[in-house]
């Protein structure tokens, strides 16, 4: 009843089936890994923002280069503030407004983005307070460069001159006359007079955000896979074995006897023409 099982159709079958499940199994597993892990980011991220209202303040130069546990620790820098910008489209506490961006040239000739606090509002630049005169110490969140479209940034346009979607130092050296930016930006702590300070964002890659959701998806979709794979090869099963127990009974399958002949001896395959009518059939 079974032996069809060794035919090399069937070894075909078995090797392909033998081989899908395990992968899909494996790459199911995989993804929902990467989701545990971003899991674990954010929950890491949150508690670091914690932490990081609470500890001192240390040196800008020693926080860099920004990355996943630098980001969100207070730095501290001292310079002069020079051009002014404005970041549109920003929302803070469900509110629309915009930031107040502040070029802050410190001691060591490098350029810092400092933002200096919220405005509601559309961006305008007679509401936005002008920065302190002379040398001042800012402290602040230090924040990872801004990319298009992450953490609500605007990926839009043609922004009028004074302004910039975009916080990072491939945006802003087009926009400000300084060529030594740092590749980061600082969010401060105590917002100047007449604004709202501007809370730290978790880095890229660290939120429960899309990626990670569809990371829980692609799970889902590995191992629904692995079991259409079994679900198939029980249903080729069942249907060779229907067929072989069909044939030791003597049931011709449905569209076998065109193959064989029709009724009345007529052999459509050989070209057989049928008798004329009255003759006897032999």
């Amino acid at each position: 009843m079974y032996r069809f099982l060794l035919t090399p159709r069937w070894w075909g079958i078995n090797v392909f089936v033998l081989l899908a499940i395990p992968f899909c199994i494996f790459m199911g597993s995989w993804q929902l890994g990467r989701f545990e892990d971003r899991v674990q980011d954010h929950r890491s991220a949150g508690e670091q923002a914690e932490a990081a209202k609470t500890q001192a303040a240390r040196p800008l130069a020693k926080l860099l280069p920004v990355d996943k546990v630098t980001s969100g620790k207070q730095a501290i820098a001292t310079g002069r503030y020079g051009k002014q910008l404005l970041v549109p489209d920003r929302e803070l506490d469900g509110r629309h407004g915009f930031y107040v961006l502040t070029m802050l040239r410190t001691d060591g000739g490098s350029v810092l983005p400092v933002v200096r606090g919220w405005l509601p509002g559309d961006a305008n630049p007679a509401k936005a307070p002008a920065a302190p005169t002379g040398e001042v110490t800012v402290t602040g969140a230090l924040q990872a460069p801004e990319s298009p479209g992450a953490n609500g940034v605007n990926a839009a346009g043609g922004l009028p001159a004074g302004q910039t979607g975009v916080i990072s130092s491939a945006s802003l050296v087009n926009l400000v006359p300084y060529k030594q930016l740092y590749d980061a930006w600082i969010t401060l702590a105590d917002a100047d007079a007449g604004m709202k300070a501007v809370p730290a964002t978790t880095p890229d890659d660290t939120g429960l955000d899309l990626k990670a959701f569809q990371n829980l998806g692609y799970t889902g979709e590995w191992f629904v896979f692995a079991g259409f794979v079994v679900f198939m090869w029980f249903r080729l099963l069942r249907r060779e074995v229907e067929f072989a127990r069909d044939a030791e009974l003597g049931i011709i399958p449905d569209g076998t006897e065109s193959k064989i002949g029709t009724k009345a001896g007529v052999e459509t395959e050989a070209g057989t023409e049928a008798p004329a009518a009255g003759t006897p059939i032999p």
